[in-house]
């Protein structure tokens, strides 16, 4: 049991949830021997114990999104309130504050980016250094792939909750008035019920159903869940900036993306051209995983590993500090909601 009260049953559900964000609580406990009542219950305290939200999410690939890595250092009097700033945009995911508190790492995707990086960081006091890196080919994570490998169901547990899952098989539907105004219910709430997607889209229960289906198999819709890494027994989470020869980048992201250490693997643009998000359970952990496996990837002609100090948001969620004073370094925001790119 960790420290915040989390036993074998509780992870389950978690990774129940990780596999199919809306599946129902009985078919979640009939694959874990358990009622729909417990079920329920662990759901709803583990929504107010370690943050647990079920989201949607849609795949900036599908929308042809661009997608972006930031790394914007800043003054130390000012970083926190910077990614705060930056992470009540509906353009940014994924963003924590690193290296000793004066870097911040944040994935960005869609139009407003261009904006951020040309017109609000350049006006923003107390950044010092904005790196960014476009998102070429995503190995592991992102939409439709859970933020952790880790998880105790068995893959026979696994396989019967994936088997009632729209399998994906495309084309993106087009976008409607429709679609957009269930993505945005959905964005706040993962496990919104058909009722209130009919009452936000003004039409029947049948037409969100199908709508609903149509948008998770075209690969437009993912549901993904937002929960503290401490969970799963994993709270050392580390950036990984890589270089490796061009002739070998294809193997080393690929031997990367298989690591469960990798939460997100992708190539990016830059003289690192390879990026990935690691969690593990200490920092003996991450050395053993450094020296013994990244250390050894085909290619490797130069790491960077940066440490993640604090998590500031997750897929969608922000995590606020306890009230200040007012943000004297925010950046202005941005306009309607995108999906997240890296985490």
């Amino acid at each position: 049991m960790t420290r915040d009260g989390v036993d074998g049953l509780d992870r389950a559900v978690i990774h129940a949830l990780q596999i199919d964000g809306r599946a129902p609580f009985r078919r979640i406990g009939e694959v874990l021997g358990v009622s729909d009542q417990t079920v329920a219950r662990r759901f709803s305290r583990l929504s107010g114990a370690v943050g647990l939200r079920v989201l949607a999410l849609t795949d900036p690939a599908v929308l042809h999104e661009r997608q972006w890595v930031l790394r914007v250092r800043a003054a130390p009097e000012a970083a926190a309130e910077i990614a705060e700033a930056l992470a009540r945009r509906s353009d940014t995911s994924w963003i924590s504050l690193c290296s000793g508190g004066t870097e911040i790492v944040a994935s960005a995707c869609g139009d407003g980016v261009e904006s951020l990086l040309f017109e609000a960081l350049p006006r923003t006091r107390h950044i010092l250094d904005v790196r960014a890196h476009e998102v070429l080919h995503v190995f592991y994570g992102g939409a439709g792939q859970p933020f952790t490998k880790q998880g105790p169901l068995t893959e026979t547990q696994a396989t019967r909750l994936a088997r009632h899952a729209p399998p994906v098989v495309g084309p993106p539907p087009k976008m409607d008035g429709t679609s957009c105004r269930m993505l945005e219910v959905l964005r706040a709430d993962g496990r919104a019920s058909i009722d209130e997607l009919t009452a936000a889209t003004a039409t029947s229960a049948s037409t969100v159903r199908r709508r609903l289906h149509e948008l998770r198999a075209g690969g437009v819709l993912h549901f993904d869940v937002d929960v503290d890494l401490a969970v799963f027994d994993v709270p050392v989470r580390t950036m990984l900036w890589l270089t490796i020869g061009i002739d070998e980048l294809l193997a080393a992201g690929t031997a990367l993306a298989a690591s469960p250490e990798v939460a997100f693997a992708a190539g990016v643009t830059g003289t690192s051209n390879l990026f990935a998000s690691v969690s593990t359970r200490d920092t003996s952990a991450l050395w053993q995983f450094l020296t013994s496996f990244v250390g050894r990837l085909p290619g490797v002609r130069d790491i960077e590993t940066v440490t993640a100090l604090r998590p500031v948001k997750g897929a969608v969620a922000f995590f606020p500090r306890p009230p200040t004073r007012a943000s004297r370094h925010a950046p202005p925001r941005a306009g309607p909601p995108r999906g997240p790119a890296a985490r």
